[in-house]
């Protein structure tokens, strides 16, 4: 985190484990995470905070529960980007795999509400 330009897909290229959201810049107290992601995650909220997905690439779904408008599904591709809002239960899955940028507030944990079953180590750094 020296100032430098961050290339996201060089970045990413390097990461093989899927589900372990690694930091690769900091902005105030917000983290910004590299990630890849394949398969289902498991349904969890940040009842304190937003989560932002900027879709890298591949091709993401959310699931999303607990929105006054009711269940629906966000599809994401290359460049798209979609904030799920504090408290809202959300399921994040890629059949195929993909590579996202993850934007939360420094400590958040990756599964939220769901416990530590498949929590991310914290602070790991690319």
């Amino acid at each position: 985190m020296s100032g430098a330009a961050i290339n996201l897909a060089a970045k990413l290229a390097q990461l093989q484990q899927a589900w372990t959201p690694h930091i690769c810049a900091e902005l105030n107290d917000y983290e910004l995470k590299l990630a890849r992601l394949e398969g289902d995650f498991v349904w969890h909220a940040h009842l304190e905070t937003d989560e932002a997905f900027l879709v890298i690439e591949g091709r993401l779904e959310i699931e999303l529960r607990g929105e006054s408008e009711g269940p629906r599904v966000v599809v994401l591709g290359p460049g798209e980007l979609f904030v799920v809002p504090r408290g809202v239960e959300h399921l994040p899955r890629s059949a195929g795999g993909c590579g996202v940028l993850l934007s939360e507030p420094r400590g958040v944990i990756n599964t939220g509400t769901a416990g530590a079953e498949r929590a991310a180590v914290p602070g790991l750094r690319i």
